[in-house]
């Protein structure tokens, strides 16, 4: 790109060449993305106080758009030129060529929009009015063609046919982006269903559109139903997988990070081969193996004490396969049960903007990394007496960070529950509590003797019982035919 044509990006910036030029005469990286982020379109993002994320990421981009399909690809190129200076231009070139390839035009509208308003003299940035005005009509053609079939066969009666029709007629709709009319489709499906198959297949097809929507706590009960259905043995897998990540980034989505963990965790490794499953290839429509690995690893790091992160998610060997796929979560969770919180959270911060720039992910990622602060912070106080606020500047460091912003920190956390502690101001001391031994000893033992009671009557009861005479039937699917009482043995109590 040359010089003249940076200097129309923004008619705002003007880029001596003397200064800000290579050798070659095109400008830097830092110098493209100054220009681009001082233009009229994230000037205005950042008056309104919107995200902006001026530092690019580790990944390639296009290495990562091709883990997409289609759709998915656009839309996070879109997301990541929405919030990127140093990128905006390239995701935008990426997106537009792959967007003219679909059939909704409203999306390609969009990002030429973008583009223009970043840079309004690119080669891209002028609509195709040719391919907006043929595709429209090829669309509008093909609604009434499907249409037209679908009262067909609803004349003949035929429900295999109906149901057929309702999903190629949803399916069309969705490619679209017609979210709503595909949803409609879709539903209608219902009735003409004549197998589970089929209706597991209708409910991933409506997880998907929540999902895209998003719908989350939609997305979150279609993907549920899905795995309650009983399906054929070799279907049963290839539905369950799909149906746990979907689950995953519905409590994702709503902020329920603990059962966003769980659900993650659970999801089986096949996911990542298991191809298309009710005509979606979800491992590229919506999130790869990859990010499940970040997703739930992180989910996993806000939401679980160290033990629940040594049993549930290192020594989990079905998700010990995602884990590979991104060994700094790996090395992070470690980092973390070792007690090594400094340096969980310094390979955390160093992704921080990869994860900001994930659609999905991004909304939340101050929220999880604030969390497995906090955490940390509670977990590093746990066996001091007092800490100075210094030390815990040093041991938590962040950017420009103070004793001071410490100080505020930790008072929010207190204030919020978080952190049983106190503060003296005057020595810039973090306090625990005093602890009563006395207290403690007297409540551990009340605690005790009440077990100890209960126990106790449980054992009167059964001999009282016994004595009397007394039979309790064992349930009917006891089929050793014995009564409860004869197989108590010795030691044993009702409960």
């Amino acid at each position: 790109m040359s010089l003249d044509q940076i200097g129309r990006i923004t008619h705002i910036v003007t880029v001596k060449q003397s200064d800000s030029n290579t050798p070659d005469g095109h400008l830097d990286i830092t110098d493209m993305a100054l220009a681009v982020e001082q233009s009229p379109y994230f000037t205005e993002r950042r008056s309104n106080g919107g995200l902006i994320v001026s530092e690019a990421p580790k990944f390639d981009l296009e290495s990562y758009a091709a883990n997409y399909d289609e759709y998915s690809r656009v839309s996070r190129l879109l997301n990541i030129a929405r919030l990127c200076p140093p990128l905006a231009l390239d995701a935008l070139r990426l997106a537009i060529p792959t967007s003219k390839s679909a059939k909704d035009t409203q999306q390609y509208l969009d990002l030429i929009k973008l583009l223009h308003s970043i840079n309004p003299d690119d080669d891209l940035a002028t609509v195709d009015d040719a391919w907006v005005e043929k595709t429209n009509k090829l669309n509008e053609h093909e609604t009434e063609r499907l249409e037209h079939e679908l009262r067909g066969y609803k004349n003949n009666l035929i429900k295999e046919s109906i149901r057929m029709g309702q999903e190629d007629l949803g399916t069309h709709f969705l490619n679209m982006n017609r979210l709503d009319q595909a949803t409609k489709a879709y539903q209608k499906m219902r009735e003409f269903c004549t197998t589970p198959k089929h209706i597991a297949e209708m409910t991933l097809k409506l997880a998907y559109i929540n999902m895209v929507t998003p719908n989350w706590i939609a997305a979150v009960s279609t993907a549920q139903k899905a795995r309650s259905l009983t399906l054929r043995p070799e279907d049963k897998p290839r539905f369950d997988s799909v149906s746990q990540a979907c689950t995953g980034l519905g409590y994702l989505g709503s902020g329920n990070y603990g059962q966003a963990a769980h659900a993650f965790l659970a999801v089986d490794p096949s996911y990542a081969t298991v191809g298309p499953v009710a005509n979606i290839d979800f491992s590229r429509a919506v999130m790869t193996a990859n990010d499940i690995a970040v997703y739930g690893g992180l989910c996993a790091l806000a939401s679980m004490n160290r033990q629940q992160l040594q049993d549930s998610v290192l020594e989990n060997a079905n998700f010990r396969n995602f884990l590979e796929l991104e060994p700094h979560i790996r090395r992070a969770i470690s980092f973390f049960c070792g007690a090594k919180y400094s340096q969980c959270l310094a390979i955390l911060e160093a992704y921080r903007t990869d994860y900001l720039l994930d659609i999905f992910l991004g909304p939340h990622i101050n929220m999880l990394y604030h969390l497995i602060r906090s955490k940390s912070i509670v977990q590093y106080f746990v066996p001091f007496s007092q800490v100075t606020l210094s030390a815990l500047t040093e041991a938590f460091p962040r950017p420009g960070g103070t004793p001071q912003m410490m100080e505020n920190e930790l008072v929010d956390m207190i204030q919020r529950g978080i952190l049983d502690a106190r503060i003296d101001t005057v020595d810039q001391l973090l306090i625990a509590p005093p602890k009563d031994s006395r207290a403690d000893a007297h409540r551990g033992v009340m605690e005790t003797a009440e077990e100890v009671e209960h126990q106790l009557r449980l054992k009167l009861f059964r001999i009282n019982m016994m004595q009397a005479g007394l039979e309790i039937q064992s349930p009917k699917s006891n089929k050793s035919g014995k009564n409860v009482a004869s197989s108590w043995g010795p030691g044993q109590t009702l409960g």
